[in-house]
């Protein structure tokens, strides 16, 4: 396991990363919120705002009480909740580290879309995969996904910053460190038997920010570029 701490790379385009800093601070708050009970029982939150298959393309309902927002909202709304503190702490982290350069290759409102859209497409490809679930999806990691491919189409040659097995600090090449990320991920997704885990959203997200990336980016911003620092 390698948990990144910093990668060193300078703001080039922007002053501030505000996108980014605002979607930690809205996911950090809602999490705290849902926590100490401010926006009621979990469960019913995970049901009316969490990503269902089955509720989006209409083999089963919520009943009336639980549905808070069309189908296709819960799409966003379900990036936007977390089941516990390891789940947000570690999309968190990730979208700390690698979000701040992806926004300053982007600007800010292209970054911001493009984050909800890795979210919904990785969204959309667990449901795809599993169209008969009924168990709410939940959580930014199929956003994140998005961002950490990016990361690695812009900067594929920064040293990052981490621990190795949670306490041995090193610096890996982005290429090596995220690269290896991506083998797991589609690894987990063909083979895993955790049920609990969206993999599959992952995927999703992941080839999302591979083909909105170019795109997005600004033209002065290479793809695959040699900047190291």
């Amino acid at each position: 396991m390698f948990i990144p701490i910093h990668d060193g790379v300078a703001l080039h385009h922007i002053r501030y990363p505000f996108a980014t800093k605002s979607l930690l601070a809205v996911n950090i708050a809602l999490y705290l919120a849902a926590l100490l009970g401010i926006l009621g029982d979990t469960q019913r939150i995970d049901l009316g705002f969490g990503f269902i298959p089955a509720v989006l393309f209409g083999s089963a309902f919520l009943s009336p009480d639980l549905s808070v927002v069309a189908p296709e909202l819960t799409l966003l709304t379900s990036m936007f909740l977390h089941a516990g503190f390891a789940h947000i702490a570690g999309n968190m982290l990730f979208l700390f580290v690698f979000g701040d350069n992806v926004e300053d290759a982007m600007g800010s409102l292209r970054f911001f879309f493009f984050y909800l859209a890795c979210g919904a497409a990785a969204a959309l490809a667990y449901g795809w995969m599993a169209p008969e679930s009924q168990a709410p999806l939940i959580g930014a990691s199929g956003a994140v996904s998005g961002v950490v491919v990016a990361y690695l189409m812009l900067y594929p040659r920064v040293n990052v910053l981490g621990l190795v097995f949670a306490w041995l600090p090193l610096r890996i090449r982005a290429v090596w460190l995220i690269g290896a990320w991506i083998l797991f991920q589609l690894g987990s997704a063909l083979f895993s038997a955790d049920a609990g885990v969206g993999w599959w959203a992952h995927v999703g997200g992941m080839a999302a920010g591979a083909v909105l990336t170019p795109f997005l980016k600004r033209r002065d911003v290479p793809l695959f570029g040699d900047r190291n620092a």
